[in-house]
């Protein structure tokens, strides 16, 4: 599976100052991220586009996107510190291109007081990878590894992926994960459940439309035209369902929207929340 490149630029809080002077460099953000560290917890999200949380940044849907929610559901536990997200995920990532595009060398080896980094991959690898069984699992230690010598103080947190290629596909990418996680004495945050769990109350609920402008008929072409990006058209909900719903494959593209989304951003706090806890007590 191929997923579209959105080259995101992201950073993290500067100081007034030195972001005033970087802008005036440079306007457009960069790919490289930056962490705050001193007196903030910092927590790393790293994977593909279902962990980027951009359900496309280039339409920029209303509402603050996965690290910015995850961000607001640790601050509203009055008890908790305060914590930095910073995401350095990307759509179409999978492990081996994380280190062959170098972008693992440019975004995330040197991010400084790393605490926790959540690790989502699989999806991407499996379509990519020849021999995926074999492969995946040791391209995720080669990326255990990178992160345990770069980044020695942090937790690192193997994470299953959502329900997305379909359950087979889905259960074999998980059952390396597990595998890996148990050999590197990690444990890991399986978000596949609780996702799982939102779809039956609504099995397109979760997952913007993205389809073909070439397969819409010419007709609707004025109703689609606010939502078209390049050769698509990309629906963040469900409100062209009604009228656009009958055409075959309309919601079959299962990228999470802003909702799902907001699902992982949830069932992440509801995990950390209580490591962070342990953490202040000692």
């Amino acid at each position: 599976m191929m997923l579209p490149i959105d080259r995101r630029g992201f950073s993290r809080s500067f100081a007034a100052i030195a972001l005033f002077t970087a802008f005036l460099i440079n306007p457009f953000p960069s790919n490289q991220a930056v962490a705050e560290h001193e007196g903030r917890v910092q927590i790393l999200l790293l994977g593909d586009s279902t962990t980027e949380g951009s359900v496309p940044r280039r339409i920029r849907p209303e509402g603050p996107h996965l690290e910015r929610v995850l961000e607001q559901l640790l601050a509203a536990e009055e008890d908790l510190p305060a914590c930095d997200v910073i995401n350095s995920s990307l759509s179409g990532e999978y492990i081996r291109r994380l280190f062959d595009s170098k972008r693992y060398d440019r975004d995330v080896a040197k991010l400084p007081g790393l605490d926790y980094i959540f690790i989502r991959y699989g999806i991407n690898d499996r379509a990519r990878l020849d021999n995926f069984v074999d492969d995946f699992p040791a391209d995720f230690k080669k990326l255990i590894a990178r992160l345990r010598a770069d980044h020695p103080g942090a937790v690192l947190i193997p994470m299953t992926v959502i329900p997305f290629s379909g359950e087979e596909a889905s259960v074999q990418i998980n059952d390396l994960i597990r595998g890996v996680a148990k050999e590197e004495q990690l444990e890991v945050f399986d978000i596949y459940p609780r996702y799982a769990v939102e779809l039956e109350k609504g099995y397109n609920m979760l997952n913007y439309r993205r389809y073909a402008l070439a397969k819409i008929p010419a007709k609707y072409h004025e109703l689609v035209k606010p939502f078209v990006n390049g050769p698509s058209v990309e629906v963040m909900g469900n409100e062209l369902d009604a009228i656009l719903g009958h055409l075959p494959g309309w919601t079959r593209d299962r990228h999470p929207n802003l909702a799902g989304y907001n699902v992982i951003a949830d069932e992440t706090a509801k995990y950390l929340a209580p490591q962070l806890r342990k953490r202040s007590e000692k």
